[in-house]
């Protein structure tokens, strides 16, 4: 049955039964990529489990770079894509949208641990990722330079980019890769690393997209994949209904995906900048559902779509291309007769292999999922010479729920009161003191300190106002709400605006 057929308006369903899971899958076929083992166990074969995760990487990676072209490009209009044949003639390359999963990925198989810690994780990030960031992940690299540490550097009251930054799409496909099946294990994996940059709605779009990447390996239904991500968003969450009325305008219009982008643009653009819509989480979730909507199970026509949806084009046809790809198979994509190297070439990571190859990605990432499947009672079974993983399938629920900001802002002011007044003694470093004084800020902390411990607070200030490229960073290139209120703030503190550069960061 066609997903045009089966889309149903959500949120009614929602609203009489008070449930996101199982709304579009009336009359579903049974799936044919898995052997059931009881009610809570699944069999994958070992080939298959390795060939659907190499389709996975492929995916994202076809997505990813021949989306570059079309990156930012359609803005008021959609794109007019007519044919898209897939094709890495040249081998693919490290891009924002995979290599700083492909560092995570690589030290969780090094280290055969899948939940990283946070010394680790800002470990990783000094030693690797030192450019080619932009936006939230910009922003985190500079609070780590100042001893900032995660899950810290990606809490709103901290960030001024967590509150609706893309980096919890991008930064996530491989979590749902290496828990199939398991999608509140994906969930909780996805936002354990998505988290060093984001919080709020853009963690519900990692738990939406790692779970159903984690789906697909068990169906070809883009609805049942869709009703999964559903189900793992907070029913609270702007999410919801941005994905209901995309599945509705999609319904009401079959074979007019420019309509549907047009009700998309004219419903989800706020008010702010053009960076601030292109790289947030509103439009980019609604380019990629309807995009696999329209795309209706075709590899090519899906990621064609992502292209014309427009705005963050790459990151939006990478992770609808993640979905399908995984659907797919390897074996499937490369026997299209595509022009595909099996090359993964790093080009912005020193330190990182020089080169890596497409399959040699894909298998870090399946036994990084080796692990996972061990982790969650799952088991590596031999049988009449054939090798097979038995999984314990899990069912989509949402794993964090939406939080209130204002009480996250209390509790940070709590737990973070002793650190900044530490920062502000004479024995501190300059370090300190500049993450003192900037997360005092940020707390709204500023006032009650600077009148208890002066003048710690006044060489605290100083320190902060030496760190003239973060101060250029947040002035001048970070946008939304939230950071005008932190760039006031910072005045009302003693901050002064640093002089413009020639040349921004974005």
């Amino acid at each position: 049955m066609k997903t045009t057929q089966k889309c149903i308006t959500i949120w009614a369903f929602i609203v009489l039964f008070g449930t996101v899971a199982g709304l579009c899958t009336a009359g579903q076929r049974p799936d044919e990529t898995v052997s059931k083992v009881g009610p809570e166990k699944i069999e994958i074969a070992a080939d298959m489990l390795r060939d659907k995760i190499r389709g996975g990487l492929l995916g994202e990676l076809l997505g990813n770079l021949n989306g570059l072209a079309h990156e930012n490009k359609y803005y008021d209009k959609p794109g007019n894509v007519k044919k898209y044949v897939p094709a890495l003639p040249g081998g693919a390359r490290t891009d924002d949208d995979t290599d700083i999963e492909w560092i995570y990925i690589a030290a969780m198989q090094r280290q055969k641990t899948v939940m990283l810690s946070p010394e680790k994780i800002t470990d990783l990030w000094k030693r690797y990722i030192n450019g080619h960031i932009w936006c939230s992940n910009m922003y985190v690299r500079q609070l780590m330079d100042m001893g900032i540490e995660p899950p810290l550097t990606g809490k709103r009251g901290v960030n001024p980019w967590a509150g609706f930054n893309i980096s919890g799409q991008f930064i996530c496909e491989s979590f749902g890769l290496v828990s199939p099946a398991m999608p509140q294990t994906a969930g909780r994996i996805g936002l354990h690393y998505t988290h060093v940059g984001i919080d709020g709605e853009p963690a519900q779009a990692t738990q939406l997209f790692t779970a159903m990447i984690a789906t697909a390996f068990v169906t070809d239904d883009i609805d049942r994949i869709i009703d999964a991500g559903l189900a793992s968003v907070d029913k609270k969450s702007v999410l919801v209904p941005i994905i209901t009325d995309v599945c509705r305008w999609h319904r009401e219009n079959p074979d007019n995906p420019r309509e549907t982008r047009r009700l998309i643009k004219g419903k989800y653009t706020l008010y702010e900048s053009r960076m601030r819509n292109q790289n947030g989480y509103e439009l980019c979730t609604a380019a990629t559902i309807a995009a696999l909507l329209y795309g209706n199970g075709d590899f090519a026509e899906t990621i064609r779509h992502a292209f014309n949806f427009g705005w963050d084009a790459d990151n939006n046809a990478a992770t609808a291309g993640t979905i399908v790809g995984v659907i797919k198979g390897y074996n499937r994509l490369t026997g299209q007769g595509w022009d595909i190297r099996d090359v993964y070439h790093n080009t912005t990571r020193p330190g990182m292999p020089r080169n890596e190859t497409i399959t040699g990605f894909a298998e870090r990432l399946t036994k990084v999922a080796m692990l996972v499947i061990a982790e969650n009672g799952g088991q590596r079974i031999n049988r009449n010479g054939k090798t097979f993983y038995r999984i314990a399938r899990q069912q989509a629920i949402n794993v964090e729920p939406l939080t209130n900001p204002q009480d996250d802002l209390a509790a940070l002011r709590s737990q973070l009161r002793t650190r900044i007044e530490a920062g502000l003694g004479e024995g501190a470093s300059s370090r300190e003191k500049a993450s003192s004084a900037y997360l005092a800020i940020c707390l709204g902390l500023a006032d009650s300190i600077s009148a208890e411990r002066q003048p710690g607070w006044a060489g605290a200030v100083v320190a902060l106002s030496e760190r003239e490229k973060f101060l250029r960073y947040l002035f001048y290139d970070s946008v939304g709400p939230a950071a005008e209120k932190l760039k006031k703030a910072m005045l009302d503190a003693g901050i002064k605006k640093p002089a413009r550069s020639k040349m921004s960061l974005l």
